[in-house]
């Protein structure tokens, strides 16, 4: 298994952008002056230029960076840490926990137990 860091996939995080910006190709390509055809092109493509990534960034309204940068995880954890709920009378439902701080509590939960289990065998076993 190697170490190596996998290469970002600069045109799959670009139709990952689109789709989440409930874009079609048609309307990217609109915006870009050029046809579907080419921006299918683009996102199948590991790398696109930088002339070219800056006009697609401003298209979908967002920064060089972000595209460079895109991962499904961070979109699902800002979307699961800011979730709002205002289908119900108004009240508004505010997700902000940590998952690695749960995980961390339920960690130190669990290792506590065990060294309960171990104070408690070595008792039973001194006992006898």
């Amino acid at each position: 298994m190697s170490t190596a860091a996998k290469p970002k996939h600069i045109g799959r995080n670009i139709s990952r952008i689109r789709e989440l910006k409930d874009m079609k190709q048609e309307a990217l390509a609109q915006a870009l002056g050029t046809n579907q055809q080419s921006i299918s092109a683009m996102e199948n493509s590991e790398k696109v230029n930088d002339e070219k990534l800056v006009e697609v960034a401003k298209a979908l309204g967002v920064s060089v960076e972000a595209i460079k940068n895109y991962s499904d995880e961070a979109v699902f954890n800002i979307i699961g840490n800011t979730f709002t709920d205002s289908s119900s009378n108004n009240n508004n439902y505010f997700c902000s926990i940590n998952p690695l701080d749960k995980i961390l509590e339920l960690y130190e939960r669990l290792l506590q137990a065990e060294k309960d289990k171990i104070e408690y065998l070595e008792r039973v076993i001194k006992g006898k």
